[in-house]
């Protein structure tokens, strides 16, 4: 029983080195990422008067890096405007943020692209703020998200911690 316990232990360790090292994302890659945001991380006086949606073209530029990992960047765009209630009514805010992604990948399992990454931009900020004008400003964020591929080309896309959402959903598709 220990033999067949210990052969089953081994293949299953054996098929997910296998399955892991079919990578769905590798150095020449581009992948067009279009998403639309759910939530708010500004805070819960804040509502979406236009749902947030962003936009990324991701090109791979490495690949087998630490072994198993691929490398993209991406230059990355989105537009949101949002209302925030206050004792006098309502402002109304205008966000867009424009920035590049550095992307980090690793296949668990087919068809499956999981990654992590760093964004680095601008917030070009309309709007006022009790009688004043609000001021656009550098930003960072973390992210993590995946990409299931349904074919080749077509994926479905989710991604927590990006810019100003907590939630992104799209689609995307590899040329």
């Amino acid at each position: 029983m220990k033999k067949v316990l210990m052969f089953l232990f081994l293949t299953c360790l054996f098929i997910a080195q296998v399955v892991a090292q079919d990578s769905t994302f590798s150095k020449g890659d581009k992948v067009l990422n279009v998403g639309l945001g759910l939530g708010s991380l500004l805070g819960s006086a804040y509502t979406t008067s236009f749902p947030p949606i962003s936009a990324s073209l991701e090109f791979g530029v490495a690949d087998n890096v630490l072994k198993k990992w691929a490398i993209g960047v991406a230059p990355f765009i989105g537009f949101g405007t949002y209302k925030y209630d206050v004792y006098s009514g309502h402002e109304n805010y205008t966000y867009i943020p424009l920035g590049v992604r550095g992307v980090f990948h690793y296949s668990f399992v087919k068809k499956l692209d999981t990654y992590t990454g760093l964004l680095f931009g601008y917030f070009i900020v309309s709007g006022t703020h009790v009688g004043s004008a609000v001021a656009s400003r550098g930003y960072g964020s973390v992210f993590i998200g995946g990409r299931y591929y349904f074919s080749e080309k077509f994926a479905a896309m989710l991604e927590l911690g990006a810019e100003t959402v907590p939630l992104h959903i799209g689609v995307a598709y590899k040329f």
